[in-house]
């Protein structure tokens, strides 16, 4: 992997606790207070961890540059048999190649929304599924994501997300070519399309997402780039053996982990955001979807 620098802010037993807590190991009440009993100023810096949605919008809704809107369609074998997402087209006549957008373990939330148009603004047909659209969509907060989404019967969930690809890859503004990209659980999620899509995915960019089984990985055919934070042993321990297997494989690929980083320093809605680490990542995710995707 390759390095780059960065900073932390808050002490790393609380961006521990949070990492925790965020993946189902405690609820909200035990996370504050064993946070307390960590270090002096805990409890204010695990407050200060919580979401601000209000800091994740860098492109409106209403930009002129895209089109925006929420799309039911069909999904066989998923949680409900339908499925709900957010659709981002840029403004400009199609078609246009695409990019699943898959979200962390609570649902479409504000932040996955803004990434979808980011992509939207790049040129791209943007599609970000609300893998808690069985159940009623992403509730407004993250807790009460969580906790729904752990809920779901993850082969289910898995089927929602496929079934999402086979959509957009399908769609008529669609010049053919997909990519993915995805954050924490979407980020495995990312690792797993590229497993069952085949040559169906051109290209995929998970972020600190858990690796693909490496008895799978002769299936892939898409070209990956990898993002990491270098403070995330859970997932970064997966990785040597991901890439023993997609190098053994020839899976195209380039790996990236960021120094001074938690998991999750791209959202840019709380304090595990890390600027310099997210625009460098981002940057690289769009030169490679640009290369891999655009005629």
């Amino acid at each position: 992997m390759h390095q780059t620098d960065s900073a932390q802010t808050i002490d790393p037993k609380i961006y521990a606790l949070y990492d925790e807590y965020c993946h189902g190991g405690m609820d909200r009440r035990e996370f504050l207070a064993r946070a307390s009993a960590a270090v002096v100023g805990g409890l204010a810096m695990a407050q200060a961890m919580f979401p601000r949605y209000a800091n994740a919008q860098t492109v409106a809704n209403t930009d002129v540059r895209i089109k925006t809107q929420y799309v039911q369609y069909a999904s066989a074998g998923g949680s409900s048999g339908q499925m709900k997402a957010y659709l981002v087209e840029p403004a400009k006549a199609g078609p246009h190649p695409a990019v699943l957008v898959i979200h962390e373990n609570r649902g479409l939330n504000p932040y996955i929304e803004d990434v979808a148009r980011r992509l939207g603004l790049a040129g791209f047909l943007a599609l970000a599924p609300d893998g808690l659209g069985p159940v009623g969509g992403y509730p407004g907060n993250d807790d009460a994501g969580t906790k729904l989404q752990a809920a779901l019967e993850p082969k289910k969930l898995n089927q929602d997300m496929l079934n999402s690809a086979v959509f957009l890859k399908n769609h008529p503004l669609v010049n053919g070519r997909m990519g993915a990209t995805g954050f924490c659980w979407g980020g495995g999620i990312v690792n797993h399309l590229a497993v069952e899509l085949g040559s169906d995915l051109r290209c995929g960019v998970p972020f600190y997402g858990a690796a693909a089984e490496t008895s799978k990985v002769p299936q892939i055919k898409a070209d990956l780039m990898l993002h990491f934070a270098s403070d995330d042993a859970r997932i970064n321990g997966q990785w040597p053996g991901f890439e023993a297997a997609l190098k053994a494989q020839g899976v195209g690929h380039e790996a990236y982990v960021y120094a001074g980083t938690q998991h999750g320093f791209h959202n840019n809605s709380t304090p595990r955001f890390n600027p310099p680490a997210a625009e460098l990542s981002w940057s690289r995710t769009l030169d490679f979807f640009k290369r891999t995707l655009v005629a």
